[in-house]
Order: C-alpha cells, then sequence, then structure tokens
C-alpha cells in the first residue's frame, strides 16, 4: 500500500448518530470519510427500539454540522421542544443524512478486523507512517480490505448488553432460558409482542432508563382491557433510596425525570414489585417452564413466565484486538476519559468538556466515539457524541485550536452518586441518598408518553446514571 496516507478516506464503523455526524463533520473539514455500517439500513440499531421514545428533544440530537449538510436538500429540524421517538430520529434525520452522504456510507458491511498495513499489534518498526487497513465482510459473502488514513469506532454498544448474572457473566441457566429472556425494552404495541407479556408475571432485572420504560410500559398494559393480571417484579441489586428512581422533577431533562417517577408510580399502584439487594446466580425452570431466578445469597424468587434484562451495555472490542488501545481496566473507556464518567465517583454536575485528547490511544488515528467511548459507563447523551465527533474531525485535519476548543454542557441528573456508590445490596433504604434531589413524587403514568431512553446506538441516560 504505496498511496499518501492524506489522500486515503477515515474510515467511520457505525451510520448511527456519532457515526453519520462524524462523517459530516469530516465532509465540513474537506476529508472524505467512508462509513461502514452492518445494518440493512442506516441508524439500524436505533430502528431496533423505534417504539422507545428519546428523553432528549429535536433541538439536542440533531448535530449542527449535519444540519448545514441538509439544508440545502429543504431538510427542516422538528420542532425542537417536541421529542422524538427512536424511529423518528431513524427516519426523520439520520436516514436523510446518510442519503446526503450518498456512496460514503455502506451498509451490509460488517468490520471484522482493524490493523496497521503489514504491522500486527507487536511490530513498533514504521508503524505510525503505516495506514490503517480495514477488513470488511458484506452480507452477499464478499470480502474486502480498505485502507484509511484514520479510524473512527462510532459503532455503539447495543449489540453487546449485559447479562442478568450479578457477577458480570451469564447466570447459569440464563442462555439456555433464551427463549423467555430479552434484553431489550418490548415493543408493547406490536400485538403479538402484547400477547406474550398480557397477563403474565415479567421480572425486569435492571435500574437505569431503560428499566423504568419497560415497568411503565407494563403498568399500562396492566392496567389496559387486554391486560388484566399483568404484573412486574422489579429485580434490583441494591436497595431503594432517594436516588432509585432519579432525579424526579430536579432533573434537567424533565421527560428522563418523568422515567423515573413513572417507575415509582407502577411500584406504587402495586403493578409491579420491587426485590431489593438480588444478585441472580441462575436461572431455574419449574416443571410447568416457567422461570425461577436464584440469588446470590440463596433466595429464589416465585416463578415468572418472562424475565426482561436490562443492565446496560459493553464494547465488542474484538475487531481491534491488533491495536494499541489505552483502555480503563474497569470501564473499558479511553483512560483519559474513564475518571469524568466512571459511576463509582460521578456524583452531581454535568460531564466535564472532553474531545480528541481524552479519546485518543497510544494507537495514533484510531478513535472510539458516541456510546462506545464510554465503554460500561451508561451516562451517554447524543449531544456528547456530537461534540466529540467535531473535536476529533478537527484534529484529524489538522486544527488542534478548533479541535482543543471543546465546550460542553450537560444538563445534569438532580441525584448525587452514580450507580456504583449505591451498588451494594445495604444500601440504605429509604434515605435522601443525594443532596440534589427531593423524593420523587408520585405522578400519573400517562405522564412519561413523550418520554424515553435518550440514545447513541443505544438507549441511554445522563449525567448520573442510566
Amino acid at each position: 500500500m504505496n498511496a499518501p496516507a492524506t489522500k486515503l478516506p477515515v474510515v467511520v464503523i457505525g451510520a448511527g448518530p456519532s457515526g453519520l455526524a462524524a462523517a459530516a463533520h469530516l465532509v465540513d473539514q474537506g476529508i472524505e470519510p467512508l462509513v461502514l455500517e452492518a445494518g440493512r439500513s442506516a441508524g439500524a440499531s436505533v430502528r431496533e427500539w423505534s417504539h422507545v421514545r428519546l428523553f432528549s428533544p429535536w433541538g439536542e440530537v440533531v448535530d449542527p454540522a449535519a444540519e448545514k449538510l441538509l439544508a440545502p436538500t429543504g431538510w427542516t429540524r422538528p420542532d425542537p421542544a417536541t421529542y422524538p421517538s427512536g424511529g423518528d430520529w431513524a427516519e426523520l434525520y439520520l436516514q436523510p443524512l446518510a442519503d446526503v452522504l450518498g456512496d460514503r456510507v455502506r451498509t451490509g458491511a460488517t468490520v471484522t478486523g482493524v490493523s496497521r498495513t503489514g504491522r500486527d499489534r507487536i511490530v513498533d518498526a514504521d508503524r505510525e507512517q503505516q495506514p490503517f487497513v480495514v477488513h470488511v465482510a458484506y452480507t452477499d459473502g464478499r470480502e474486502e480490505r480498505l485502507f484509511a488514513r484514520a479510524v473512527i469506532d462510532a459503532s455503539g454498544t447495543w449489540t453487546t448488553p449485559s447479562p442478568a448474572g450479578g457477577s458480570g457473566l451469564p447466570a447459569l441457566g440464563e442462555k439456555a432460558a433464551a427463549d423467555r429472556v430479552t434484553y431489550r425494552v418490548p415493543d408493547l404495541k406490536d400485538p403479538a409482542v402484547r400477547a406474550r407479556y398480557a397477563g403474565r408475571r415479567t421480572a425486569v432485572i435492571g435500574s437505569g432508563a431503560s428499566a423504568f420504560t419497560a415497568l411503565a410500559h407494563l403498568a399500562d398494559l396492566a392496567e389496559s382491557d387486554d391486560g388484566a393480571g399483568t404484573k412486574g417484579v422489579w429485580i434490583l441489586r441494591r436497595g431503594i433510596s432517594g436516588s432509585t428512581f432519579g432525579g424526579g422533577t430536579a432533573d434537567q431533562l424533565p421527560a428522563r425525570g418523568a422515567l423515573g417517577l413513572a417507575a415509582k408510580a407502577a411500584v406504587d399502584a402495586g403493578h409491579a414489585d420491587a426485590v431489593t439487594g438480588f444478585r441472580t446466580e441462575a436461572v431455574e425452570r419449574d416443571t410447568d417452564g416457567r422461570l425461577i431466578l436464584v440469588g446470590e445469597d440463596g433466595r429464589r424468587l416465585d416463578a415468572v413466565d418472562e424475565v426482561i434484562v436490562l443492565t446496560g451495555f459493553r464494547p465488542d472490542l474484538s475487531f481491534l484486538d491488533e491495536l494499541r488501545l489505552g483502555l480503563d481496566e474497569r470501564l473499558q473507556a479511553p483512560v483519559a476519559l474513564a475518571p469524568l464518567i466512571d459511576p463509582n465517583q460521578h456524583s452531581c454536575g454535568t460531564v466535564y468538556p472532553h474531545g480528541h485528547r481524552e479519546l485518543s490511544h497510544p494507537e495514533q488515528g484510531v478513535y472510539l466515539v458516541g456510546m462506545k467511548s464510554y465503554g460500561r459507563a451508561p451516562t451517554f447523551l447524543a449531544m456528547t457524541g456530537y461534540e466529540q465527533v467535531r473535536s476529533v474531525a478537527a484534529a484529524i485535519a489538522g486544527d488542534l485550536d478548533a479541535a482543543d476548543r471543546v465546550e460542553l454542557t450537560l444538563p445534569e441528573t438532580g441525584v448525587c452518586g452514580g450507580a456504583g456508590l449505591f451498588d451494594a445490596p445495604d444500601a440504605q433504604e429509604g434515605d435522601g441518598g443525594g443532596c440534589c434531589a427531593p423524593a420523587p413524587q408520585l405522578v400519573q403514568l400517562g405522564a412519561p408518553a413523550v418520554a424515553g431512553a435518550a440514545a447513541e446506538e443505544a438507549p441511554t441516560g445522563g449525567c448520573c446514571g442510566s
């Protein structure tokens, strides 16, 4: 490979919100992007949760460079104050943006490996002078080797959800119970899906925005004409404290706060029972085929018909194995970024401004952005990804002044302490648990109709948790 590196494109992995925004910023810098998307269309992962409404409004989920690229086509942003669903986001913004980018976006293209041309992970000699080589597998069976001056991985974490097991590993029997376990918020407007949960007892494992959404949806189903007998069992690895239900009315993203209040309403109304301090060790079947969750402490819960596991996501790093990445040993996020987002330490206030420097690695020219940059941290917002890719594109273009001029202000959650601080089963019950938020007030279940999990490649939360 002898072509000058500056003549090569920048390969962007993933055509989700951050990936397409990265492409728009690269175009704005006069750099040619090549976006590789494993799914059949732009925003493929977002489309999988099309029924979930974001808790960030349109005004916060459209990237400025993307809007600039779309403007000549006559595209206009929807009302900035309204909340799109995942489907709205994909159809009204991501797909038009991909259409404008044209041949720069390839779908059905799975990246199977990234390295330096002629250099495996071990070799030092002239390493930084070699372009990146990207191996791609297409849905029609073809394979291709592409070369790039830089690589931006915006593939997200949607395809690698965390398991039910309390130790980070799948619970014993979890995989065998796959026919009754889902790792997504179910679409209860789909008749087939609705029938699966109506009148059934369903365990919801998780403590963030996605779990809140699932509980609220199950409560709505329980109150409907066809949902009599629907019951949720909310499995929490920690106790219930003042922060359990999020920031409530103190949340600067009102729709996000409404989610937690809806979950509280579901419990208070008797549509869901909360089981605290429970870390799942095994999933067993009874004689009727129903599932019994067994805790690490030996507790065995009453049988459930379905299990919804919403314990977060983790990055797939397998295809980056030949690159020299600098990742935090806990979060699997870039080492300079990890302290800013660590849920064991992160508390009230906004995420500190960050850009290309915090996202860089020992392997110069490779960046993990968007939800993937947060590794296992659950606090990502779309606007964070947009600012990240703006900085990264400027850095690749050599404009370090612009790249370092990072200005990012995120809404506060209104809750002190990340998930890690309250993850112990003996967390104080009923304690206020935070310096920012009053105890959430009960609201009607209909309140979060415009609320949902704000998302990048996967539904995600805000400052202090999801």
